[in-house]
């Protein structure tokens, strides 16, 4: 599903020359951007069908008639404003920016959480550390940190994670549920929020949350008292202690937007000790965003992005996964894939799988 465009230099050399202009000064634009989007000069256009000046924007943003120009500016020759006889109007590029939540999300966790870590891109490509994360704590991985996130910080990081995962949850359930399992092993359940799915979807069903123990006490804070609550167990673990044994005994293990937190290598352990925690005849189910695998070239713009995020920020070593690699993967965990269904919520990919039969 890769588009043509990638495969070829489609842009006319003027095109090409200013977007090369627009990458220069990106995090400039960036925080110009995210300042008429915080302060309200966007919605005031929007509501402004002749537009406004200036002197509107400061009253309206609180800041000087010197400061609202410079934003106004800024922006028209970035393009996402319109300029006719001293007023300024909203373009198409700002109508999406103030109209798509994924614009949004993706906004708030740029600049919540990787906008200062992303100085230290390049010492993370050399070292394979997650270098930009001392911007936020000292942590060796921002998972570990998350309980300890400023409220904004929290806001903005599960915004981002809960905006692509929950809105394929949904569509997800009747294909998991095909099977009719009666246990489930969430690896990597964050705050639960697939086993609260899951418990109200079926009133039988007994969901288990795996994850570091930090998590799965946000977790129980997070479900306590909710419906059904009551059958879903916490299991604290660190994955990639190489000594922590998952439990057994599941019919299928559930990883969303997990595996791609952790390297090639691990991976493939992960998949692995997921496949010995199934009972016979078990499945394996792995919600990923693949980048490869979009029908819009946005979103595998979006999630090429992301995995400098888990470069600089998450673990040092760890990406969103390609088609070819995530098939790799699955295969050399002794593994394969029975069914892959795409399109699920904005930008997933529901891989099936099962513990491959050797050949007779």
């Amino acid at each position: 599903m890769i588009h043509g465009k990638y495969r070829k230099d489609h842009l006319p050399a003027r095109i090409a020359q200013e977007l090369a202009h627009v990458i220069a000064f990106g995090p400039v634009i960036f925080q110009v951007t995210r300042v008429m989007l915080s302060r309200g000069i966007f919605r005031l256009m929007r509501d402004r069908s002749d537009g406004i000046t200036p002197a509107e924007a400061a009253e309206k943003s609180g800041l000087s008639e010197y400061a609202a120009k410079i934003l106004l500016e800024s922006s028209l020759t970035l393009g996402t404003v319109l300029y006719n006889e001293g007023r300024y109007s909203l373009s198409k590029v700002g109508w999406s920016i103030l109209a798509d939540p994924m614009v949004k999300v993706n906004m708030d966790f740029n600049h919540d959480i990787n906008y200062k870590g992303m100085y230290h891109l390049e010492e993370a490509l050399c070292s394979g550390r997650p270098e930009g994360l001392a911007e936020l704590g000292p942590w060796k991985t921002i998972y570990e940190g998350l309980p300890y996130l400023t409220e904004r910080q929290k806001e903005s990081w599960f915004g981002f994670d809960h905006f692509y995962s929950d809105s394929a949850f949904d569509q997800a359930l009747p294909i998991v549920f095909a099977g009719r399992p009666s246990r489930i092993m969430d690896i990597g359940g964050n705050t639960g929020r697939w086993a609260m799915k899951c418990v109200s979807y079926d009133p039988d069903v007994r969901v288990t949350v795996a994850d570091l123990p930090g998590q799965v006490a946000m977790m129980g804070e997070q479900t306590a008292g909710c419906p059904g609550a009551e059958r879903i167990d916490a299991f604290g673990t660190d994955i990639l202690s190489g000594t922590d044994t998952l439990p057994s005994g599941y019919d299928v293990v559930w990883m969303s937007q997990f595996l791609d937190c952790f390297s090639d290598t691990q991976v493939v352990d992960i998949l692995e000790r997921a496949a010995a925690a199934l009972v016979p005849g078990g499945r394996i189910f792995i919600m990923e965003t693949v980048w490869d695998r979009q029908k819009y070239s946005a979103a595998s713009f979006d999630l090429a992005q992301t995995s400098v995020y888990f470069t600089v920020m998450a673990n040092g070593n760890s990406r969103m996964f390609n088609a070819e690699d995530l098939d790799r993967h699955i295969c050399a965990a002794g593994l394969e894939t029975v069914a892959v269904t795409d399109g699920l919520g904005y930008a997933h990919s529901l891989y099936e799988c099962r513990p491959a039969v050797p050949d007779r």
